[in-house]
């Protein structure tokens, strides 16, 4: 079979017939492109009818004074503005409530990142048999139903028959009525909350701690140092974006506690474990939709200064 061949300026013989390659080169990206919409396509509709509208809508929503009975007539509202805003923050419930939710979260925070620290490193170093049973022990609460926690909570915390204050008993110590008692509310909340938690950030953190390279502890054990130096000066450092991912998606979860005050006390007594999530969900059950949906953004701007105050704490700045 003969090809054709021509003589170029130079002298060299090349083939006339166009490369195959070099048409497809200028296609391919456009029709890359195209399938990768086509794919994503499913995915951005339900983004934008389920996700990026309704927060449009609610956002709208928090400048009206918007209501139960005007959902047959939606454009009947009127736009009001920020006074929804205004109104939350002069509601004395709602100042109660947010105390509530920073007590949980500077108190809860700092408690279940320490005892989730504390598990990390005793399977990491501590614990060498029944590793792996006391990982599912520890992480077990995690995936129960937050609603068969409480109730079995509430027992525990009960005042008279509670097997907390049964063992406080033990050793001469009269329990208070955790639940009843508006000064030891929040405290109970605290460690059911805590308890539950802590299994998350205690995986998350074993997985940091695996990171830390060993050499750096043996030459350190070697110069003299002890064991709480070597955590402090290097593992701690070292842990630091795991600290900052665990810290941040703790505090959001903890900024928006709703299920233990809903399930346990349904915010009492009080007020004394009502949070700010909860009253806007009373609000939202009272038919008030313009001003839960503006106390839900103040929700949303305070998760948002929290983590960025950690992540410029907490960031490597290396």
């Amino acid at each position: 079979m003969s090809t054709t061949t021509e003589v170029t300026p130079r002298g060299e013989t090349g083939s006339t017939s166009p490369s195959p390659r070099a048409g497809g080169a200028g296609r391919r990206p456009l029709g890359e492109g195209r399938a990768a919409w086509m794919l994503a396509l499913p995915f951005c509709l339900l983004f934008l009818v389920f996700t990026a509208w309704p927060v449009v809508q609610s956002l709208f929503m928090s400048l009206t004074d918007t209501k139960s009975r005007d959902l047959r007539s939606p454009f009947s509202v009127n736009v009001i503005g920020f006074d929804n805003f205004t109104r939350a923050f002069a509601d004395p419930v709602f100042r109660k409530a947010a105390l509530n939710t920073a007590y949980f979260v500077v108190i809860g925070m700092p408690l279940t990142l320490g005892i989730a620290l504390a598990a990390a490193v005793a399977l990491d170093k501590g614990i060498t048999r029944f590793r792996s049973t006391f990982r599912l022990g520890f992480y077990t609460p995690v995936i129960t139903s937050i609603v068969a926690v409480a109730v079995v909570w509430r027992f525990l915390l009960q005042e008279e028959f509670g097997l907390i204050n049964t063992v406080l008993g033990w050793v001469g110590i009269t329990g208070p009525n955790w639940l009843g008692d508006p000064h030891w509310s929040m405290p109970g909340l605290i460690l059911m909350a805590s308890w539950r938690n802590f299994g998350t950030a205690m995986i998350i953190f074993l997985a940091g701690l695996q990171g830390v390279p060993y050499v750096l502890h043996e030459a350190a054990s070697i110069d003299g140092a002890g064991a709480w130096q070597r955590f402090r000066h290097i593992t701690l450092p070292m842990l630091r974006p795991t600290l900052l991912f665990v810290s941040v998606t703790t505090s959001i979860g903890y900024l928006q506690f709703f299920e233990e005050p809903f399930v346990m006390t349904n915010g009492g007594p009080l007020n004394s474990t009502i949070s700010m999530s909860m009253y806007t969900y009373k609000q939202f059950g009272f038919g008030n939709y313009g001003y839960a949906a503006s106390m839900s953004y103040i929700i949303f701007v305070v998760i948002a200064i929290v983590a960025a105050i950690q992540f410029r704490l907490l960031r490597d700045n290396t």
